[in-house]
């Protein structure tokens, strides 16, 4: 099952810092016609830490939006989930 049907925002800066600390979840990040990126954890931290070039592959990708799910439970199932049916490019493994 793909994400959750939601809005996506664009991958700035100040859309991140919008998100309220501590919410942890997997997200995703892609452009039009491509998925870059599923990961997990700390749904602001783990996206600032991207802005900020921590993964070449995701910062050559150069993704325009993300979408996010914030779970009760380790995330962790929820991820891999997400990488086998999106394929996204930039992971290089499951979980």
């Amino acid at each position: 099952m793909p994400f959750i049907q939601q809005t996506s925002r664009e991958f700035s800066r100040q859309n991140v810092e919008s998100v309220n600390p501590g919410q942890n979840g997997v997200y995703g990040l892609f452009r039009q016609g491509l998925w870059i990126y599923v990961g997990k954890g700390d749904i602001r931290q783990r996206l600032l830490d991207h802005l900020n070039g921590d993964n070449p592959c995701i910062t050559r990708q150069q993704p325009t939006h993300w979408v996010s799910e914030v779970l009760g439970v380790d995330p962790s199932n929820r991820e891999k989930q997400l990488i086998v049916e999106l394929a996204p490019t930039c992971n290089q493994k499951v979980g």
